[in-house]
C-alpha cells in the first residue's frame, strides 16, 4: 500500500470511528472500528528499512525480497553415507580414503568402479549413483548391490532446491528461525528489514509498590512486570519501562516524558479517564496531539485511546491503556497489538472462530473480552474476568469476543491468540 492510500484508508477508518448518527457528544468507537483505526494508523507511516546481522534480524520482517545468491546445492552432492558408483555392479573399490564433505574436487569415477562418500560430499564426475551403506556388501575389493540401483539415486543435483536468481521470499515476510537457515544456505550474512518499533512504557500512579506486599492503601505494580514482555511478543523493542506520579506535578512530568521520548510509541497506563489527578488527556491536548480512538465500547478496558503526535507519515503514536490489569490488557489487544504489528511491517493476524462451551454474559452495549481455554472444538470461558483480575488472563490461551447482550453456548465467537500461546514474535 502505497502512503497515500494508507493515508485514505486510515481517514476512512478514523471517520467510521468517530461517527455519530445520533447528533450527541462524543461516545466510545466499536471495539472492531477501533481495531481496525490502530491498524490503519500503523501502515500510514513511512516503513524505516535497516541491515541487520542473521543474528539481530529474528521477529523482523524482510523489506526486500530474498532472492537465491547461488544454485542450492551449488554442486552435485551426496544425499546419503555410503559409496558413490559408476555403471552397473558388482564395482571395484577404490583404493585409499573416500570423498568427505569440505574436500576438494574429487578424481572421476571410471566404469565399474566405487568409492565411498560422506553425506554433503562433492559427487565425482562420472557417477551414476549413491548406493546407501546399509544397501550394499563389500566382499574383498568388490562392492555388491543388495537391491537394484536406479541411475541419480541418492545424488541432490546443483540447484536441486533453488536456481540463483530464484526468489525465495518475499518483501513482508516474518524472519523466523528456519528464514535464518535458509539465508545462510543461500549464502548471505545480513538481511535488509524493517526494524522493530521502538517502545516506552509510563506506569503511572502513586500508589504503586515495585517490591513487597501490598499495604497502608499501596498496591504492586502488575502493569510494569507485564508489559514489557508482553510488547516483545508483539514485535516491538521496548527501550524503557519508567514510573511517574499523578500528584499535581505529575501532569508536567508526563508531557516532557511523552513529548521528550524519541519511542515510536509511547504506552501509558492509568490517568485516561476524568478523575481529578487523570492527566493523559490534558497532557494530549498540551502536545498538539491528534486523538484518532478516544474510548472504545469494550468490557474491560473502555477509557481507552489511541493518539498521534505529528505528521501522519512519520508520527509517533501514544496508546494509553486503563490502570486495572485486565483493562489494561484489553487495550494492548484492542488498539496496541494491531498498531505494533502494521510499525513492524507485519501481516494482520488471521481471524478465527470457535464455537464457545456454556453460556457467556454479555454487557448490554458493549464488546466484552473474556479470558478462555483452547480444547481442540471449543473456547472454554474461564472465571476471574474482572477489570482488576489477572487470574483468568494468567491461566488463558486467548481472549474470545463476546457481543453485547452475551453468547449462547455453542455460538462461535472470534478469538484473540495471546502471543505465547500462539508463536509468540513468529506469528
Amino acid at each position: 500500500m502505497s502512503p497515500t492510500e494508507a493515508d485514505h484508508a486510515l481517514d476512512q477508518a478514523l471517520a467510521l470511528v468517530s461517527r455519530n448518527p445520533g447528533g450527541g457528544g462524543h461516545r466510545p468507537a466499536a471495539w472492531s472500528r477501533a481495531r481496525e483505526a490502530a491498524a490503519r494508523a500503523g501502515e500510514s507511516v513511512r516503513g524505516r528499512t535497516r541491515q541487520a546481522s542473521l543474528a539481530d534480524a529474528l521477529g523482523e520482517v524482510l523489506a526486500a525480497p530474498l532472492d537465491a545468491l547461488t544454485d542450492l546445492p551449488s554442486f552435485d552432492t551426496s544425499a546419503m553415507d555410503g559409496w558413490a558408483v559408476a555403471g552397473p555392479g558388482p564395482w571395484t573399490v577404490r583404493a585409499g580414503g573416500g570423498v568427505l564433505a569440505g574436500a576438494d574436487r574429487p578424481e572421476p569415477l571410471a566404469d565399474g568402479e566405487a568409492v565411498r562418500i560422506a553425506t554433503g560430499a562433492r559427487i565425482p564426475a562420472d557417477t551414476t549413483a549413491v548406493i546407501r551403506s546399509e544397501h550394499s556388501r563389500e566382499a574383498g575389493t568388490q562392492l555388491h548391490p543388495e537391491r537394484p540401483v536406479a541411475t541419480g539415486q541418492d545424488i541432490r543435483p546443483r540447484g536441486q532446491e533453488c536456481r540463483s536468481g530464484d526468489l525465495l521470499l518475499p518483501a513482508g515476510s516474518l524472519v523466523t528461525p528456519a528464514v535464518l537457515g535458509l539465508a545462510a544456505a543461500a549464502g548471505y550474512d545480513e538481511l535488509t528489514t524493517r526494524p522493530r518499533p521502538r517502545v516506552e512504557i509510563l506506569v503511572l500512579g502513586d500508589e504503586l509498590l515495585t517490591e513487597g506486599r501490598p499495604h497502608d492503601g499501596l498496591i504492586r505494580d502488575a502493569l510494569g512486570p507485564m508489559l514489557g514482555p508482553w510488547l516483545t511478543r508483539l514485535g516491538a523493542e521496548v527501550v524503557a519501562t519508567r514510573r511517574l506520579g499523578d500528584d499535581p506535578d505529575g501532569a508536567e512530568a508526563l508531557l516532557k516524558a511523552v513529548t521528550g521520548s524519541t519511542a515510536d510509541l509511547v504506552i501509558t497506563t492509568g490517568g485516561t479517564a476524568s478523575g481529578p489527578v487523570d492527566h493523559v488527556h490534558p497532557v494530549l491536548r498540551q502536545a498538539g496531539a491528534e486523538l484518532l480512538v478516544d474510548g472504545v465500547a469494550v468490557r474491560p478496558g473502555h477509557p481507552m485511546l489511541l493518539a498521534r503526535l505529528g505528521a501522519p507519515a512519520d508520527g509517533r503514536y501514544v496508546v494509553g491503556l486503563p490502570g486495572n490489569p485486565l483493562a489494561a490488557v484489553s487495550g494492548l489487544l484492542t488498539l496496541a497489538e494491531p498498531l505494533v504489528r502494521a510499525l513492524a511491517g507485519r501481516r494482520r493476524r488471521p481471524r478465527y472462530a470457535l464455537p464457545v462451551e456454556g453460556d457467556v454474559p454479555g454487557h448490554p452495549h458493549d464488546t466484552r473480552l473474556v479470558p478462555v481455554l483452547l480444547t481442540d472444538e471449543h473456547a472454554v470461558p474461564l472465571r476471574y474476568n474482572g477489570p482488576a483480575m489477572l487470574r483468568g488472563v494468567a491461566a488463558a490461551d486467548a481472549l474470545a469476543v463476546v457481543p453485547p447482550h452475551g453468547a449462547r453456548s455453542g455460538q462461535e465467537l472470534e478469538i484473540l491468540d495471546l502471543p505465547w500461546a500462539s508463536g509468540g514474535c513468529f506469528t
